[in-house]
């Protein structure tokens, strides 16, 4: 049985929520709360790393206690502790932590101040009129609440795309391992980016001798067998992510992909362009009456109807098919085009590897320059630097960029966007900066027309380089704020400075159309994994995929450039 990073961590966050309710000390909810980030930001798994005898105790703010739990949960997939403090916590208190926007505070304060023990007495509390009189909460509060309760109630279960890469790329490699396979690959809204997955569609192609189907279902991740039969199966992993699996010819293998790649809404297009042609197209080939003509690839589809190839990320039916007719398809930027990235933190703040072995690390990547934006002192959480600590992390980087080959650090900032849309540091010192990545991190609930306002007021400060996370959101958890996103990307170009595409996959933040948007009034994007440890520089390649999704060429990338051109560019915004 295979146990994750993600599991392991999920195991530690939940201990920590629980240990919250309950009101156990800080340091030891903040200490299972570290072993969460620290675990999920590992670029090896620690079940690998037991496997090969490695010492837990070595990653940082992992000690005796928490590496004996760790090797707990890769052999049991749980830990005693867990099972202990769920045994003496009301099951639907565990239940109500599953709601965006509740943490363990805010449940260990509708437990004791009204006595809820379940979603249903919570929803009449809500509707009521109960919740919003409780200290921290509020009527925008308590209306959230009882929205999150209906829409969790129609909702289906999806999976973060890094989480559902997880899992899928894993399985992807022990499929690839048994006898007589040729082809694996994942399919569905998996295969074209999506924020968000429901679940996984792969495609096989094997000969007829191959026990491909008898291997995955006896996958060790399998938690119940669905349905098997000689072709397809479909199985649900103990992740709860379903897995479908299908074994296509090779000569339909083309069409297959095409089919199960989706969208519903792209394919439909296709088939009725066929259909105007006198072809059928279906999973199984493109076909003139009883003749097949393609499928092989799916390439060949394309042809079939007068396309040339149109990429997975595009085809959601949102103008692909058009600019396919008239050639205008854009070739779409590739991680290995990025130069670096302008959107990482240290130790200094919230980080969690020093500012040499964030260089380090992005020089391995082969990145010429590496832009350090710490918090800035607003974010308290985030033990934001104040003015005379960034003024030593500025020399601390002179130093560094003195003694290392291969790599550039530029001085920069992730500075607050204040409520009325001034910046939390002074123009005197951000002044003195490389870039400025300016963000929004509180006060999400403003009408639209004043956080609007608010953006505008920030981007017109002479030091703003970057709008950080431009909508805030964050995947699952908290809905975009309520801004006029055109009338930003339009000031962004009047004032000549840049939007991000936030890497993290809890974000994946700007969205993919106005990504698309930005592109279309001139304004360069920013692809930035937000790294706050060595290892998170992984997460570019959803932030590329985010970027292929809103039509990004590598032309309409900021940190596509070369360090000389970036600097030029960085200089108008100064």
């Amino acid at each position: 049985m295979a146990v994750y990073n993600t599991d392991i961590a999920a195991v530690f966050e939940e201990i920590a929520d629980l240990l919250e309710i309950e009101g156990a000390n800080p340091f030891r909810i903040r200490a299972y709360r570290n072993a969460a980030r620290v675990i999920r930001d590992l670029s090896r798994e620690a079940g690998d790393m037991i496997a090969d005898g490695a010492d837990l105790t070595e990653l940082p703010g992992i000690g005796e206690d928490l590496a004996a739990k760790i090797h707990e949960i890769v052999h049991s997939g749980t830990c005693v502790m867990l099972r202990k403090l769920k045994k003496r916590t009301p099951p639907a208190l565990i239940e109500l932590l599953k709601l965006p926007g509740l943490g363990p505070k805010k449940v260990k304060v509708l437990y004791h101040e009204l006595d809820i023990h379940s979603l249903e007495q919570l929803a009449r509390a809500a509707r009521d009129g109960r919740i919003r009189s409780l200290h921290g909460f509020g009527e925008k509060t308590e209306a959230k609440i009882l929205h999150s309760i209906e829409m969790q109630a129609g909702a289906t279960a999806r999976f973060k795309l890094a989480v559902a890469a997880q899992y899928g790329e894993r399985l992807v490699s022990y499929l690839k391992a048994v006898p007589g396979v040729d082809h694996v690959v994942v399919a569905g809204s998996f295969r074209r980016y999506k924020e968000t997955v429901g679940d996984l569609d792969i495609l096989v192609t094997a000969n007829r001798t191959s026990p491909i189907m008898d291997h995955f279902v006896n996958y060790d991740e399998v938690a119940e067998v669905i349905a098997k039969g000689t072709t397809r199966a479909t199985v649900r992993l103990r992740s709860k992510l379903q897995v479908d699996i299908r074994v296509v010819a090779k000569q339909a293998y083309g069409a297959a992909l095409h089919y199960f790649t989706g969208s519903k809404s792209h394919n439909i297009a296709i088939r009725k362009i066929g259909q105007e042609m006198g072809l059928k197209i279906n999973e199984y080939g493109v076909f003139r009456g009883k003749q097949r003509v393609a499928g092989q690839t799916e390439e060949s589809v394309y042809a079939a109807v007068g396309l040339p190839y149109i990429e997975p990320e595009l085809r959601e039916n949102r103008g692909e098919i058009e600019a396919a007719r008239a050639h205008r398809l854009p070739r779409l930027v590739e991680l290995a085009d990025l130069r670096g990235d302008l959107h990482a933190h240290t130790q200094a703040t919230d980080g969690r590897n020093t500012l040499r072995e964030m260089a380090e690390a992005a020089q391995a990547r082969g990145f010429e320059y590496l832009a350090i934006t710490e918090h800035s002192r607003h974010l308290t959480v985030a033990h934001g630097l104040t003015p005379q600590r960034l003024l030593a992390q500025m020399d601390e980087i002179d130093r560094l960029n003195a003694g290392i080959k291969g790599i550039t650090l530029l001085k920069g900032i992730e500075v607050d966007i204040l409520e009325d849309g001034t910046l939390d540091l002074p123009d005197d010192l951000l002044g003195r900066l490389d870039i400025v990545v300016a963000a929004v991190h509180s006060h999400f609930d403003l009408s639209r027309a004043r956080q609007t306002a608010r953006i505008l007021k920030a981007m017109d400060h002479p030091h703003f380089s970057i709008l950080a996370h431009p909508t805030g959101r964050l995947i699952e958890e908290r809905a975009p704020y309520d801004a006029d996103m055109l009338r930003i990307i339009r000031h962004a170009r009047e004032r000549g400075c840049f939007l991000e595409i936030n890497a993290h996959p809890e974000r994946l933040d700007l969205l993919d159309i106005y990504a698309q948007m930005a592109k279309e009034e001139g304004v360069l994007v920013a692809i930035n994994s937000d790294a706050h440890s060595a290892n998170q520089f992984d997460n570019l390649r959803f932030g590329v995929g985010q970027a292929r999704r809103g039509w990004l060429e590598k032309s309409d990338v900021l940190n596509t450039r070369p360090l000389k051109e970036l600097r030029a560019l960085l200089a108008r915004t100064l």
